[in-house]
This record gives structure tokens, sequence and C-alpha cells, in this order.
């Protein structure tokens, strides 16, 4: 049987479909991509550490500004302002009028050095000096305030 004419001026332009060399492109390929995920989860990631260690540095920042502000304030005898530096629970457990009359009746502080925050238990050392000269380290537990985020004094021991 003959073969059948060729059709009307179409001539096959290879005779078989083309193959990759050495499949180069395919992994010149695969390797911008990874290059590229690489790139995307490491600057995620370099993002996440930097967010974590500025949360870190802002509370200890925070935690040592609100504890110099309230020991400031017993050392000049400014009960109110001191109290306004205390968390809600600890508001709820002592009225201002009954915290200004307890820390009147205590030993009355001459001096205070704040030491460095915990940022995991959200704890300050505090080493005091007292009126008569004797000495004490007290630990201040601290709490983020629920509505402003801000530290505030929850508790003395």
């Amino acid at each position: 049987m003959p073969a059948p004419p060729p059709g009307p001026g179409v001539a096959p332009p290879f005779a078989a479909p083309p193959t990759e060399g050495g499949r180069k492109r395919l992994w010149l390929g695969l390797g911008v991509g990874a290059l590229a995920l690489l790139i995307c989860c490491g600057g995620g990631g370099g993002a996440l550490v930097g967010l974590i260690v500025s949360n870190v540095r802002a509370t200890e920042e925070q935690g040592h500004a609100v504890t110099d502000a309230y020991y400031r304030a017993l050392v000049h005898k400014e009960f109110g302002a001191a109290y306004d530096k205390l968390c809600d629970d600890a508001r709820h457990r002592e009225s201002r009028a009954e915290f200004t009359q307890r820390v009147a009746a205590e030993p009355a502080i001459a001096a205070y050095r704040v030491g460095k925050v915990d940022p995991n238990a959200l704890t300050v050392p505090v080493n005091v000096t007292f009126s008569g000269g004797s000495q004490g380290t007290q630990e201040v537990t601290l709490a983020p305030d629920r509505q402003t985020g801000d530290m505030e004094v929850c508790g003395i021991r």
C-alpha cells in the first residue's frame, strides 16, 4: 500500500519530541525555588526571634521603670502615687486609705536599688535601706495591666 500523500504545505519540524539536556533546567528551577523558600522562612524566623527579643527587653524596661517609680514614691512619702502603681488585684485587696495607713506605719524607706527584672517570673529584687539604717531585700512581683499591657506592681515579699 502506498504512503498517503503529504498534506498541503505541512512539514513536521522534527521527527521526535525534544528532550531536556541532562535535566539542567529542572534542577536550576528547583534550586531557585529552594533558595526562595529558604529566604522566606529564614526571614520569618529572624523576624520572630527579633520580636521575642524586643518583647523581653520591653518587659524588663517597663518592670524596672514601674518598680523604680513605686519605690521613689515611697521614699518621698507620696503614698497615693505609689498606690497608683499597683495592679488591679492589689487595689481590690486594699483601698487607697488602707494602703496609705499601712505603708505610713511601716519603717520608712530611705534609699533603694532596683535589681534586674526576671522576665519569666515577672519579679524584681530591690535592695532597701530603711531610715533606721537597717537593710533588706524585697522581691516585687509584677503583672501586666489587663487593658494597657503596662507593667504594674502586684505584690512585695
